[in-house]
């Protein structure tokens, strides 16, 4: 049978002439030949959208929002047929995440990401700023977006909206549906409206040089937000310059600390196990934001193993109770993990494995105070339970690399949140929330919406208050503040 064709989404209309077969086993159209229409190559074009009042791109998007259920859309019943071909992901999760999507666009929250994450009186117009005004305008960007989770391309497309970016996104092999079928009720809901006109979604496969050559100019393309694995983003380094921004939200790594405190008694033991399991379990550990290394303050002598193997049976009880909207046995088990674990349940002397049999997962309690030698690659609902004497030591063992770490109790991540970060933590967040995503805030240690925005600047000076050449004498910083303060009165 031929392999089912996924068309292009481009600037409102579908695209499926020269299908190409992919290694995932979809077609997709020739990229190649979609060059004609796919980038904008005229900047002038952009002002049509940036001449768009926010109200109306929120109220756009609450429109599509309340079209994106399942049942009523087409689209997203067609690609939620289609998608567990090719996601890692259970159909039982995906439509869990796909029942997700129309809370993403709901317009109170699209506000609140408008204004927290660059600022709507920037985004609406030229923003006074003393002797001055600056403006946030949209941008010509591609998005390499991840297929882990399909909610990624929904706060995508939202971010590109509320800053009017001509916006091309590159489907990845493991989701090449969610966004086209976002983007198609799009276009069903605002035919030939500008947000319609500046989105594209196409799929082709990364690393193919002659069209990303074609594609990654400073004329036609000026940011680039690749999400995923570290060989997403080398692909694209190879054609930054000036002129071409690239904004990587590259691969991480999540952890956990977890205080003596929960351990003083079984019913502190079973409740922060239980929360410790959603941080592990939820989206099949799928995510960036996933525990796998989990730091307990137990003591690292013999009584503190004891107690750290007992809280890791608990865990992966938990872990197996989870409901089979938020986790189940992972779809495709990692083979080299199967063999790591088999390898590590004969060395009961340093590791003690408990569950994995079956592939449904398992907790490895380390009986020293280091994590196993293969914990950046822990997927499946495995996670590594790592007595400590300190949390000190847990701190020392972050990176760059580690993105979320989950704390108990809030007091402890209280303290840590002033430490932890200079060795590399970038999102502390309570036990048991660290897959609740916030699209309202930094992401990564830094704002990916706010940088896919060019800041433009107009400075406004009165020849009779300030003199061209008044910034070169001594002082002239406190008397030109002076001046600003005159203007503004």
């Amino acid at each position: 049978m031929p392999a089912p064709l996924i068309p292009a989404f481009v600037r409102g209309e579908l695209r499926t002439a020269g299908p190409v077969e992919s290694a995932a086993g979809f077609a997709a159209p020739d990229p190649l030949g979609l060059l004609d229409t796919l980038p904008l190559r005229d900047p002038a074009r952009m002002a049509e959208l940036q001449s768009v009042p926010l109200t109306e791109i929120i109220d756009l998007l609450g429109e599509v929002g309340a079209r994106l259920s399942v049942p009523d859309n087409p689209f997203l019943a067609e690609a939620l047929d289609q998608l567990a071909a090719y996601s890692d992901l259970t159909p039982a999760l995906l439509r869990s995440t796909y029942r997700q999507l129309p809370s993403l666009f709901e317009p109170g929250l699209v506000r609140s990401v408008a204004e927290r994450t660059v600022g709507t009186r920037f985004l609406d117009g030229w923003a006074d700023v003393g002797a001055g005004a600056v403006r946030a305008f949209g941008s010509r960007c591609v998005h390499i977006i991840a297929g882990n989770n399909p909610i990624i391309a929904a706060i995508t497309i939202v971010r590109s909206a509320i800053t009017r970016c001509d916006t091309i996104i590159k489907s990845p092999s493991n989701d090449p549906l969610t966004a086209l079928a976002i983007a198609r009720t799009i276009a069903e809901t605002a035919p030939g409206h500008p947000l319609t006109r500046h989105l594209s979604v196409v799929y082709w496969k990364g690393g193919d040089e002659r069209f990303e050559r074609a594609l990654y100019h400073p004329a036609q393309v000026e940011k680039i937000v690749a999400w995923g694995g570290l060989a997403s983003v080398q692909h694209v380094t190879r054609y930054i310059r000036p002129g071409l921004e690239l904004v990587p939200l590259d691969p991480k790594l999540s952890a956990t600390v977890i205080g003596a405190q929960a351990f003083a008694d079984a019913a502190s033991m079973a409740a922060t196990a239980r929360l410790a399991a959603a941080d592990v379990g939820v989206l099949n550990q799928e995510g960036c934001f996933n525990a796998r290394v989990i730091y307990v303050v137990t003591g690292t002598g013999p009584a503190g193993v004891a107690l750290a193997n007992r809280w890791g049976q608990l865990l992966y009880d938990a872990v197996q109770a989870l409901p089979e909207q938020v986790s189940t046995p992972a779809r495709r088990f990692d083979p080299d993990l199967r063999a790591d674990l088999r390898v590590l349940r004969a060395d009961t002397d340093f590791y003690r494995v408990i569950g994995g049999r079956a592939d449904e997962g398992a907790v490895v309690v380390s009986q020293l105070p280091d994590p196993v030698d293969f914990h950046q690659t822990l997927s499946g609902r495995v996670a590594n339970v790592v007595p400590v004497d300190d949390v000190a030591d847990a701190v020392r063992a972050m990176n760059a690399y580690t993105q979320t770490v989950g704390v108990y109790p809030e007091s402890l991540k209280r303290q840590l949140r002033d430490t932890a970060p200079l060795y590399g933590a970038q999102r502390l967040v309570s036990l048991g929330y660290a897959t609740r995503f916030r699209a309202d805030l930094p992401q990564d240690a830094m704002e990916p919406t706010r940088r896919m925005v060019k800041w433009i600047v107009d400075e406004t000076y009165h020849p009779e208050l300030t003199h061209p050449l008044e910034h070169l004498r001594p002082g002239s910083g406190r008397r030109e503040a002076d001046q600003e303060a005159e203007v503004a009165r």
